[in-house]
C-alpha cells in the first residue's frame, strides 16, 4: 500500500495490528464460538476425554499461546488445514459489520500497516472482508507465514493476495490459526520446561522477531497493537512500541492503552504527525487510497 502523503518523514514507519478482538470487540461472540469449536474438535477428532477437554483447552492456551500449538507439543497428530476448517468453519461471521470509522482512520495513516495474527489465511480474509478493511493493509502475517509447509513452493511474500479465489496465492498449509480463544487473564508465561511446540506463534518472542524480519521493519519505528497482555510483553521484549487494546489500564510492557481501536487518533496523534527539514511538527494530510491487501505468507 503506497504512502500517499509524500516524502515527509514520520516518527513511526510501520503499524503492526493484531486482528481478532483488536480490530473488533470480543463482544462479537467469535471468541467464545471458536473455543467451543476447538473443544468439540478435541473431543470428536482427537478422542480426548470429555471431562478433560475444557480444562486442557484452557491450560494449553495459557502454556503455548494457542490450544493448537499445545496439542502439537503433546504429540497429537492432525492436519492443520482440517483443524482450521473445523474451528473457523461455522463461526458467527455475520456478527462482524463494516466499520467505516476504523476504515477511514486506517486509510488516513501514512505508515505501512500490517496484520499480525495467529489465525490462518482463510479466517483473516473472512474477518477483514466482513469489516470492509481488506484494502486497508499492506500485508497479512498469519499462521502460514510463520509455519510454512515445507512441501510448498517458495512464495513472494510481497505479492500474495488475501483473495480466497486465488488458490495458489499462499502455501495451503493451515495455521495454528485459531482465534486467541483466551480467558480474560492471559498473563501466564510459557513454561520453558514444557514440551516445545513445533508451531511458531504469539506470544513467543521468536514469533514476533520473525514477523519483524518478514515485514522488514525497524522495531524502534514500529507500533504493535494487540489485545493480549502476553503478546504486548513479548512485543516490548522484541523492541516494538506497544499499545494494549481493549483496556484503559496499562499492562507490563505497554506504552499506551486503548479502550477501543477507535480511540487511536486521540491516544496517538503522533501517527499523523511528520517532521519537516527544520524538525518542526506539522500535520500531514493523507489522501485516502484503496489498494489490494497482500498476504505475507
Amino acid at each position: 500500500m503506497d504512502d500517499a502523503g509524500g516524502k515527509s518523514s514520520t516518527k513511526y514507519e510501520c503499524l503492526l495490528f493484531d486482528m481478532d478482538d483488536t480490530l473488533y470487540p470480543m463482544s462479537s461472540g467469535l471468541n467464545l464460538a471458536c473455543r467451543k469449536n476447538i473443544e468439540e474438535y478435541m473431543l470428536r477428532h482427537l478422542h480426548i476425554d470429555e471431562n478433560e477437554v475444557a480444562k486442557m483447552c484452557l491450560d494449553l492456551y495459557r502454556e503455548y499461546g494457542t490450544t493448537m500449538a499445545g496439542l502439537k507439543a503433546l504429540g497429537y497428530e492432525f492436519d492443520d488445514d482440517e483443524f482450521h476448517a473445523y474451528v473457523h468453519g461455522n463461526l458467527p461471521y455475520d456478527a462482524l459489520k463494516p466499520d467505516p470509522v476504523l476504515r477511514n482512520l486506517l486509510l488516513s495513516m501514512p505508515q505501512r500497516k500490517i496484520i499480525f495474527t495467529n489465525a490462518d489465511k482463510a479466517h483473516a480474509a473472512q474477518v477483514l472482508s466482513r469489516l470492509d478493511l481488506e484494502d486497508c493493509f499492506d500485508g497479512v502475517i498469519c499462521f502460514e507465514t510463520l509455519n510454512p509447509n515445507p512441501s510448498s513452493k517458495p512464495v513472494d511474500y510481497m505479492n500474495c493476495s488475501v483473495d480466497e479465489d486465488k488458490e495458489d496465492s499462499v502455501p495451503t498449509q493451515g495455521e495454528e490459526g485459531e482465534l486467541e480463544c483466551a480467558p480474560t487473564d492471559d498473563t501466564h508465561d510459557c513454561n520453558s520446561l514444557a514440551p516445545k511446540s513445533p508451531i511458531l506463534c504469539k506470544p513467543s518472542v521468536e514469533a514476533i522477531e520473525a514477523a519483524i524480519r518478514i515485514a522488514n521493519v525497524d522495531p524502534k519505528k514500529t507500533i504493535f497493537f494487540d489485545d493480549s497482555a502476553r503478546n504486548i510483553a513479548s512485543g516490548k521484549a522484541a523492541g516494538l512500541h506497544t499499545v494494549i487494546v481493549g483496556s484503559s489500564t496499562l499492562v507490563p510492557g505497554a506504552d499506551h492503552a486503548l479502550n477501543s481501536i477507535h480511540n487511536i487518533k486521540e491516544a496517538l496523534p503522533e501517527i499523523w504527525e511528520s517532521e519537516n527539514e527544520e524538525g518542526e511538527q506539522v500535520e500531514q494530510v493523507i489522501q485516502s487510497t484503496a489498494v489490494e491487501t497482500i498476504v505475507l505468507a
